[in-house]
């Protein structure tokens, strides 16, 4: 492992919850980017090589969900994250740019919602300090 590899390592394990949510967001994302990239210059190879890597941190996101804790709000983004994951299969399929656009839009709105919630806990705690 080079230098950087093992300093995002001990970057994610150093990082709290919240962070670790954040940074998978920030992956498939990133991960939906470059495969419509790839799709733009016809490298199909790229293109399921990154649509996969971004299903697979969705469907992580969707394994963790605790329905007991989250009630309503679990459910809500389990069928969020399986409508992406829908997209993604549907963009690795067809090719069809609306469905990158489609996944990164929802991924979008959920990780601003993510990061406002994340500054409110952190916001409320140092006030409680």
């Amino acid at each position: 492992m080079n230098g950087y590899g093992k300093y995002k390592k001990s970057l994610i394990e150093s990082a709290n919850k919240e962070k670790v949510l954040l940074m998978l967001y920030e992956g498939a994302i990133k991960f939906i980017k470059q495969a419509k990239e790839a799709h733009e210059v016809k490298n199909i190879a790229l293109r399921g090589e990154m649509i996969g890597r971004a299903y697979d941190i969705v469907m992580e996101l969707s394994s963790t969900l605790d329905f007991k804790v989250g009630g309503e709000i679990a459910v809500n983004l389990e069928q969020l994250y399986i409508y992406v994951m829908d997209e993604l299969s549907k963009a690795n399929i067809s090719g069809d740019p609306k469905h990158f656009d489609n996944s990164l839009k929802v991924l979008s709105i959920l990780y601003d919602g993510w990061v406002k919630a994340v500054e409110s806990i952190k916001k409320k705690e140092s006030q409680g300090a």
